[in-house]
């Protein structure tokens, strides 16, 4: 819980929580059994974009730090450009990139 920030909200119910808070809670529970690879389909598409830059951060820190595989299906293009493949569908097309 301290890695991903939530360490003081441990206590607090999940409508105490913000929407950074809870998608954070999202990848704790993503994270709990060390699967081999974690999918995330559009995780910041609800949040601020300060919480969800915060939480592109996490994905990058946890992959690093974890050595964990993230596959992210997202519309956020700054997302997209942070990582280490790239593929774009378009008209049922994929383009790597």
């Amino acid at each position: 819980m301290s890695q991903l920030g939530l360490a003081e909200r441990e206590e607090h119910r999940p409508s105490e929580l913000s929407g950074g808070e809870q998608q954070r809670v999202a990848v704790a529970r993503a994270l709990v059994n060390s699967p081999a690879v974690i999918f995330a389909d559009e995780p910041s598409g609800n949040l601020d974009s300060a919480s969800a830059k915060a939480l592109h951060q996490l994905f990058f820190d946890l992959r690093k730090s974890m050595n964990q595989t993230f596959v992210i299906v997202t519309h956020n293009n700054e997302l997209a450009d942070m990582a280490d493949r790239k593929l774009t569908i378009k008209d049922g097309f994929v383009f790597k990139g």
